[in-house]
């Protein structure tokens, strides 16, 4: 079982940056490719971005390309989500995601789930 927890989340104006981050309990974190998702109120869980197991291969959503990079500490069993230029529709509560498959944009892939954390970003 592996629990993920979120933080780095908060309230900032367009433009600006933020780092999420989630810390995993799994000592074998090195095994999980990890995956960034987001949800809007009233909207469906949304892709953001994903990275595999070793941190060599990286994938985005087009909406969050050039301005998001996720990346990750195996040593420190942490994943990274740096959000720069941000935009009001960035809004969501972001959650982080395990899987011991390949790097996937299909959310239904992932086994494991954090709290969530909200990003806002005022116009």
């Amino acid at each position: 079982q592996v629990q993920l927890v979120e933080s780095g989340g908060g309230l900032v104006q367009a433009g600006d940056s933020l780092r999420l981050s989630c810390a995993a309990s799994e000592r074998t974190f090195s095994l999980y490719s990890m995956g960034w998702f987001r949800q809007a109120p009233g909207k469906g869980r949304e892709f953001v971005a994903t990275i595999n197991w070793v941190g060599s291969s990286t994938y985005y959503a087009d909406s969050v390309k050039g301005r998001f990079t996720i990346s990750r500490d195996n040593a420190k069993n942490t994943v990274y989500l740096q959000m720069n230029s941000l935009k009001p529709e960035d809004t969501a509560v972001y959650y982080c995601a395990a899987t011991r498959n390949v790097a996937t944009m299909d959310s239904t892939w992932y086994d494991y789930w954090g709290q969530g954390t909200q990003v806002t970003v005022s116009s």
